[in-house]
């Protein structure tokens, strides 16, 4: 009989999109879509061949004109993109998520100049106008801009790659997605959701993951020729953009939009690597020990520690573990989180056609951020509510800086989001008297803290190896499986037991698709937050305040400038050493626990 300790029971809730549209054939989206239309055309032929001779003040103008059609087209396809991510399978959403790309598309190709003649204003130039005080409140803006200067190409070519992306990257990348959506799981009798299969991986019985494990590798075996085809067609196409741009390796783009530079980024990367020996490794043995056996099969990664049973956790237990460690941090950031729940910015039921995994869309700071979940009641669903909340009290705290300042370069999106999951932690285990799941408690906090560095920069690594092999030529299924299961081998050691079917895991992940060499952000992010939260812990004054602010600043300044005043340094080699030496020291008290 099962150990399961159930808490409460509640309905997760499904948001509420009336906020940005009154529904996809509302005469509210149909106005903005025809005043955009006009407005931006308006736009091109008063300002195309002038930007360059605006005075500073009348610059300011110009770019305060183009952020209010911008961020009506953001909202249009927030709603578009939100709306398909309830019910990817079902054609009338899929129809509606086309038209609107297309149509947001062809309105915005009337903008793609405005960009690249302010980056043919001379330095010198452009320094003289930004002395005007209404255009210096867009220079974050600017100088971000101006970094992509280098790689710009002329107008004409960049025509040709905005009007295209709607039937190139874009349509690919909505193939995978519904292509995922799609994806039935045969167990038995039944057929399953990947959501729900991946589920299994974490169930108290090793019946059921392994079940579960086996059947996932298996479907995803036999969609992998097309999965193949959708990861080399992406890869081929990011390395011909890449190469016209003349982005000197595969993540430079990223790095370059992230605001970091290459080298802190492989000093990460080098870092993580050389941990892999006393974390995953270590920790992984440790684990099989408490199961005893030396080796563990792969689903059992993330099982549940023996003899700790099952905590499963209703909605509303969840959102009160979250608030109620967010309020003793921050009741300021409490009340912004409670806003998410009280007005439906949450999507969390798991059903069928809806997007797999979670995350935080931002939307426009005229609007609200929205939040997606599939929650099942785990504990880590509890912790992933904690992160994706993070992002959203984050998202509204910087839309105070307007559309074009507001938005966080990846590598600290991911601040609060873990810092969350820190607070959340904390307060769970604080809160928790039985030893046993106390353990539980740290195990799975290790193991989140190992998704999110060791897994994370294992995954920037297969995607480094991929993208370079794609340059020789078109990769075949087997070669990516091989190259998956190299890093993986690398990364999980000797304690983990990999079986035929897991090659195909690579699959499923859609960072890989969506935003090539994203997840190196996570574990940017983990290590970040490790740090700050040793500053928080050491009770500095000031310190609430200085994260708000930090927070709030959204886009207008890099990581050197916000992690300044916690006297952080992520170009320091040593700042990696401390936030990885916090995983390292969790695993020795479970250790010290045994």
């Amino acid at each position: 009989m099962r150990n399961l300790k159930k808490i409460e029971s509640s309905t997760p809730p499904e948001w509420d999109l009336s906020d940005l549209y009154s529904g996809m054939d509302g005469q509210d989206l149909e106005a903005d879509l025809s005043t955009s239309d006009q407005t931006a055309n308006s736009f091109y032929k008063k300002y195309h061949g002038q930007v360059g001779r605006l005075s500073g003040f009348d610059l300011s103008k110009a770019v305060e004109e183009y952020e209010k059609i911008d961020e009506i087209l953001s909202k249009i396809m927030s709603y578009a993109q939100l709306s398909h991510a309830q019910n990817m399978t079902d054609p009338i959403f899929s129809k509606f998520y086309q038209t609107m790309q297309e149509r947001v598309t062809a309105i915005s190709a009337h903008l793609v100049f405005f960009g690249l003649e302010i980056n043919a204003i001379p330095d010198r130039s452009m320094k003289q106008k930004l002395k005007d005080k209404s255009l210096s409140k867009y220079e974050p803006w600017l100088r971000d801009l101006r970094l992509s200067r280098p790689h710009q190409l002329n107008e004409s070519l960049e025509r040709i790659l905005h009007d295209k992306h709607v039937s190139g990257r874009a349509a690919w990348n909505r193939l995978f997605d519904e292509t995922i959506a799609r994806l039935r799981i045969k167990i038995g009798r039944e057929e399953k959701t990947i959501e729900q299969t991946l589920n299994m991986l974490s169930d108290n019985e090793a019946r059921v993951r392994k079940l579960g494990a086996k059947a996932l590798g298996k479907s995803l075996g036999q969609n992998v020729h097309l999965f193949s085809l959708i990861t080399n067609t992406l890869a081929k196409d990011k390395e011909t953009e890449d190469r016209w741009r003349g982005y000197a390796s595969p993540s430079a783009a990223r790095n370059l939009s992230n605001r970091v530079e290459d080298e802190v980024v492989d000093a990460l990367g080098v870092a993580v690597k050389r941990s892999y020996g006393n974390l995953s490794h270590r920790y992984y043995k440790l684990k099989a020990s408490w199961f005893g056996k030396q080796k563990i099969d792969y689903w059992d990664r993330n099982a549940p520690i023996p003899g700790s049973g099952e905590t499963n956790y209703s909605w509303d237990a969840a959102k009160d573990i979250v608030l109620g460690a967010y309020k003793r941090f921050s009741p300021e950031l409490a009340l912004i989180g409670k806003t998410f729940f009280e007005k439906r910015w949450i999507d969390a039921a798991s059903r069928e056609g809806k997007a797999a995994g979670a995350f935080a869309h931002p939307t426009v700071p005229s609007a609200h951020p929205y939040l997606l979940l599939n929650f099942m009641g785990r504990p880590r669903d509890v912790m992933t509510l904690a992160h994706e909340l993070g992002h959203g009290v984050h998202q509204v705290l910087a839309s105070k800086q307007g559309h074009l300042k507001c938005e966080t370069p990846l590598t600290l999106a991911e601040t609060a989001s873990v810092f969350g999951e820190m607070l959340t932690f904390r307060s769970m285990l604080e809160q928790e008297e039985n030893l046993a799941r106390r353990k539980a408690i740290l195990a799975g906090k290790v193991e989140d803290m190992l998704n999110t560095v060791v897994r994370q920069i294992a995954f920037y690594d297969f995607e480094l190896r991929l993208h370079n092999e794609r340059i020789k030529g078109e990769l075949p299924a087997d070669k990516i499986c091989d190259l998956w299961l190299d890093v993986q081998t690398e990364s999980l050691g000797p304690a983990i037991r990999l079986h035929e079917e897991y090659k195909y895991y690579w699959c499923y992940i859609p960072h890989f698709i969506h935003s090539p060499f994203y997840v190196y952000a996570y574990a940017f992010g983990d290590c970040l937050v490790n740090a700050l939260y040793a500053r928080y812990q050491e009770a500095e004054t000031g310190f609430v305040d200085r994260y708000l602010s930090m927070l709030g600043a959204g886009g207008t300044l890099g990581h050197k400038e916000l992690l300044a005043p916690f006297n952080l340094d992520a170009s320091n080699p040593d700042f990696w050493s401390t936030g990885l030496g916090v995983v390292g020291r969790l695993i020795d008290e479970l250790e010290e626990i045994g």
